[in-house]
Parts: C-alpha cells; structure tokens; sequence
C-alpha cells in the first residue's frame, strides 16, 4: 500500500499482475438493462461470467462499453460491486479487475477510491472530462488518481469524447510511477506512435505494459512490433493484449485469436492467412461499432449480439437516442454469414443457462 493508504502497483501479487503482464482479452464490460431501462442484475452478473469462462484475464467495469451515464443514475458502485463479486465467486484463477474513472479530479479520485474498496486492482482513466485543460493540470490529475490506483493510461478517440494528447504529455505520464499500462485506443496510427514514443522517451517500457483499444486494427497492432528511437536508444515496444469493446462481444473466439497472435509472433514468420484477418475482424468492428454513422451505434451494436445470444434481455442504453442505426441489424446478419469463425454463439448456447441460474 501507498503511504496515504492508497494501492501502488508494487504492493500486488505477482499472480495478479501476471493477466495483465503476459497479455490478455479484456472485454469492456457492457450494462445489460430490462425492458424498462432498469438494472438487469441477473444479465449483467451472467455477461461477468461468460466473460471469466471465454477466458479473459479480467473485467473492465465502468468504462466506456459500461455507458458513462451510470454516474448520473447511480449505478457506478453497484455495477462495480455485482462485478467484483461475480468474480471472487465464479473461479479460482487469477483476474485482474479493471475500473474506469472519469470526471475532474475530485470525481476521479472518488470512484479510484470506490474501486480500491471493492478489490479492483487499477484505473482505466477517462480524460475527456478535461477538454482544454493544460499539460500541467493534466498531469497534474493523472498523478492525483495515481496516488489511490495503479493506472491504466486512456488515449480515447475524439469521435466519441476524447481529447488529443501530446508526446510530451505521454512521456510525463509514463514517468508517473505507478502507472502500469497504456490503452491505446485513438483510432489514429500518428497519435498510437505518440504513446509508445512517450513510454520509450521515460524509460517505462518495462513498467507499462501497452494494450490496444484500436479496434479497426486490433490483428496489426497485436502482431507488429513499433519500433521508437529516442537519444541513443531504439526500443521496440509490442502490444500484449487488447482492452477492447469489440472483445465485449463473440469473447471466446477473441480469446482463441489472441492465443494464436501470441504463438505467431513467438514462433515467426507470420503467416499470411493470420494478416489477412486484420480486415476481416476491422470489418466486423466497422459494423459492431457502426463507422457508417460515425460511432453512434457502436454500444447498441455490442447490445444487439448479446441480445441475440441470450446475454442481454434487450439492446437499451441508458439513452433512449442512444439506438441501432438504420441498417446496422441487418450488417450484422452479413457479418454471421461472412466470418462465421470469428463468433462464439456455440459456446454461448452450451453455457447459458448455467450462466443465467
């Protein structure tokens, strides 16, 4: 523990560090609602353990997939806590427990400290609360928060709330020392580099362990190295796992992929069928997420395959505008009928009702 009472990264477990280190599927964690809007428990606690049996290393809870809003109708502590002690009872292994925090500092230091509470071991943390805020109150704020939490960086894309961050901004939160991993998630190839140089130019490269959140590249960034040169030194930095939205849908077949991305690059050279689903899983995404309406069906896309295993009773958001697009139901229909290897509804149907019970 920190000496304010906090949690630094170093006071954890080797095995609980491992999920994260080695690298792992991390779904982002939806809100299953009932037909009334309201809090779907017994959906949500089974969408935890379809998680932890597909085999992801964890739950990321609070976060984006999870809708913001929860804050303003008071969901954020008890989606958190069904979450965590879905977890504690569901298995034996280790998970590595994910909470995002958003909001100015106050806010953020306050669901840091919520999520210490409830046994969760770092912050996914949101900055799009701090549009226009200088470098310095930046990090400023990143060090606040890291005082509670070990850190998972956030470099969310502009399109839904995030906000550009600079080199310099990153290699003065990579220096920050409890900061453990970076999601990398700008949709933007110049502004991915710019995280990776910032961790090199710290020397945090051993520390921070990067994750994609690019869900339109998420084969690529899993299996090509980036290679940064600062002063005298050439780092290669890879990508070990993905925090994904995407992965929050069709989990066991992500977990598969991931398996055989490791294998590929531990064994080299890659093989060209394992480039070509690069496109096939960004065409999913493009649907799933909805690229076509910029975005604005990208949670109901997730919502609508659940819906359709069983997972989720409807595909409400807390947002009543908040809804598939014109076409988006049907895209995924051709997505079934295209990449029938990429799914897991046989294994959803295998496990439901255990699941559910």
């Amino acid at each position: 523990m920190a000496k304010n009472g906090g949690l630094h990264w170093s006071a954890l477990a080797a095995e609980t560090l491992e999920p994260l280190r080695r690298g792992a599927a991390f779904p982002a964690h939806p809100l299953a609602l009932n037909a009334k809007r309201q809090f779907d428990r017994e959906s949500q606690r089974a969408l935890s353990r379809y998680y932890i049996d597909a085999g992801s290393g964890g739950l990321a809870v609070g976060v984006h997939a999870t809708q913001f809003q929860i804050r303003d109708v008071g969901l954020y502590r008890p989606v958190l806590e069904l979450a965590a002690e879905t977890a504690r009872a569901w298995t034996g292994r280790n998970l590595f427990m994910i909470a995002g925090a958003i909001g100015k500092t106050a806010q953020a230091v306050e669901e840091a400290r919520t999520a210490r509470s409830l046994g969760y071991h770092a912050i996914l943390l949101g900055l799009g609360a701090l549009k226009g805020a200088s470098e310095d109150e930046l990090v400023a704020h990143c060090a606040a928060v890291a005082k509670e939490m070990p850190l998972i960086g956030f470099y969310l894309q502009t399109a839904v709330g995030g906000i550009p961050l600079s080199r310099r901004f990153w290699t003065r939160f990579a220096a920050i020392d409890n900061v453990i991993a970076i999601k990398v998630a700008p949709f933007n190839r110049y502004r991915t580099l710019d995280v990776a140089f910032g961790v090199a130019a710290a020397g945090a490269e051993d520390r921070i362990t990067l994750y994609t959140g690019n869900d339109d590249h998420i084969v690529l960034d899993l299996l090509a190295p980036i290679g940064v040169r600062h002063g005298n030194r050439e780092v290669a930095l890879r990508f070990k796992g993905g925090l994904l939205g995407h992965w929050s849908v069709w989990t066991r077949a992500a977990v598969d992929l991931l398996a055989r991305l490791h294998a590929a690059v531990d064994a080299g050279p890659l093989p060209a069928d394992l480039l070509k689903l690069d496109s096939f899983v960004t065409d999913c995404n493009g649907v799933v997420f909805d690229v076509a309406h910029d975005f604005a069906g990208c949670i109901p896309g997730c919502h609508e395959i659940l819906r359709r295993q069983g997972l989720m009773e409807t595909n409400l958001c807390l947002d009543p505008k908040e809804a598939l697009s014109p076409g988006q139901a049907s895209e995924i229909d051709r997505l079934y009928a295209t990449y029938p290897e990429l799914t897991d509804d046989a294994f959803v149907q295998a496990n439901l009702a255990r699941w559910r019970a």
